[in-house]
């Protein structure tokens, strides 16, 4: 049996109930309609753009590029990356240094590289260069947390599943949904209160959002097709 601890986080009993506090307050479904809506204007992120390529593989290594680089350098990078090497068994060959110039100038290119061809060499030699379908096994590998475990799990395989980054988490706490203080704790509450049909779409939704509406500074509140509902909590400047 696979260990269930990080499917599941225990917390104390008042940060439990004021997630599901907060949350009665909150018209969930609407809002996921009308973000539905709202995001047609704008590009869908890099990773779920990779995903539609159906490959795991490239799901896992576009996001660890992504993680504190923009979208359109991750889009570059991974582009570059991918035209010389876009399996496990070629990438596990590439030399770490001509790893590092493709996906230059991605955020900590160096380490990243030196990451994407560790993880490349483990999964030829422990997996046959297939990327593992389950959380537990993934966050074992040096490099992997969370987001990028759940966005594998869920836009590589089509697993449920609820991925978390700075958008989900900042926006679910503006709204009141979710009373957090890290990631982390948000996708545990999510588990808890979020209806299934939303797992897989969140993620995508929230960042979209994230990107050209609901900024961290200064939001566009003035035109948010969820301002009626939205609570601005911890919003002191907007537009």
């Amino acid at each position: 049996m696979k260990n269930v601890r990080t499917q599941t986080k225990k917390s104390n009993t008042k940060e439990r109930e004021s997630p599901k506090t907060s949350a009665r307050s909150f018209p969930i479904s609407r809002a996921m309609s009308l973000l539905e809506k709202a995001v047609l204007q704008w590009k869908v992120p890099i990773v779920t753009r990779v995903a539609e390529e159906r490959s795991p593989y490239k799901v896992l290594i576009s996001c660890l590029i992504s993680l504190r680089t923009k979208d359109d350098v991750t889009d570059a990078a991974s582009t570059r990356l991918f035209q010389i090497a876009d399996t496990p068994e070629h990438l596990a060959q590439i030399p770490v240094p001509t790893i590092s110039r493709a996906i230059y100038p991605a955020g900590f290119y160096k380490t990243k590289a030196q990451t994407i061809r560790d993880i490349s060499v483990r999964l030829v030699r422990e997996f046959g260069g297939r990327v593992p379908d389950d959380l537990d096994t993934l966050l074992t590998f040096k490099g992997v947390g969370r987001k990028t475990a759940n966005l594998v799990v869920t836009l590589g395989f089509g697993k449920p599943g609820i991925c978390v980054d700075t958008h989900v988490h900042r926006i679910t706490n503006r709204w009141g949904y979710v009373k957090t203080r890290n990631p982390e704790q948000t996708e545990f509450a999510l588990r808890e209160i979020l209806p299934p049909r939303y797992w897989l779409r969140i993620n995508d939704l929230l960042v979209t959002f994230g990107q050209n509406q609901c900024h961290p500074v200064s939001p566009r509140c003035s035109t948010c097709p969820l301002r009626p509902h939205c609570p601005q909590l911890g919003v002191t400047h907007s537009r």
